[in-house]
């Protein structure tokens, strides 16, 4: 069955553009054109993913994400922003954005992280829990499923954007070792947020407050001060 694509920004163009390559990419594509037809939508049509440009008429597309983040709804939702829009980057993120794009971009380019955003939500929707197996990461009360994009804490399944879930696979892959904030930002968001590394702290906060038990006294994601983070190796 095709998944359905919200696409909600106010320019006519840049609507037809990504709903044509959508459609062609095999995706059923419904459009709005300011916020608060975006959120008439959503509650419409229930699309499985949504493409939100930042700055709309009547509510932005902060505003958008915050109300549809605020009725538990996680659909994941890929943000498009004028290249210097920083501020509102760092913002939508906070409020529970997947993914961000930056105008002017490529349609194909849009398509395909459209793709692999859905592809992850679909591991995550359709994996069953097992038993740990030999490919489990378990750091304390943390069980990593890497080949299904779970993660457990105490035996409850945590709720995790896909790019949480790529950042705390990137420091476990590196436990013990001191990864500077622009090293995470590179590797991560492939140098789309360049120089910008509160995009990193906010995502970091974020893992705290659902990995940790006390995110302010965090024992797992360690903050070194003036170089960046570390995963502390489990004690035994």
């Amino acid at each position: 069955m095709s998944q359905k694509v919200l696409v909600v920004d106010d320019e006519q163009s840049i609507v037809t553009l990504l709903k044509y390559n959508l459609e062609q990419a095999g995706y059923i594509v419904e459009v709005a054109y300011d916020g608060e037809e975006a959120l008439e939508k959503v509650h419409a049509t229930n699309p499985e993913l949504i493409v939100l440009d930042v700055m709309l008429p009547q509510k932005d597309g902060i505003e958008v994400c915050k109300s549809i983040r605020t009725e538990k709804n996680l659909v994941p939702i890929l943000m498009l922003t004028a290249k210097d829009d920083e501020f509102d980057r760092v913002l939508g993120l906070e409020l529970g954005a997947d993914d961000y794009m930056t105008k002017p971009f490529s349609p194909r380019e849009v398509v395909a992280r459209v793709k692999a955003i859905l592809r992850r939500s679909a591991i995550v929707n359709e994996a069953v829990p097992v038993e740990n197996d030999e490919d489990d990461i378990i750091i304390g009360s943390i069980r990593i499923r890497p080949e299904y994009f779970e993660v457990y804490k105490d035996d409850e399944l945590l709720e995790l954007t896909p790019k949480e879930f790529e950042l705390l696979l990137y420091l476990i892959e590196r436990q013990g070792r001191v990864i500077t904030r622009e090293h995470m930002l590179n590797s991560v968001w492939n140098y789309e947020f360049a120089g910008d590394s509160r995009i990193v702290d906010v995502h970091i906060s974020h893992l705290r407050d659902k990995l940790e038990e006390n995110p302010k006294q965090p024992k797992l994601i360690k903050t070194v001060r003036g170089l960046g983070y570390k995963l502390d190796r489990p004690k035994v």
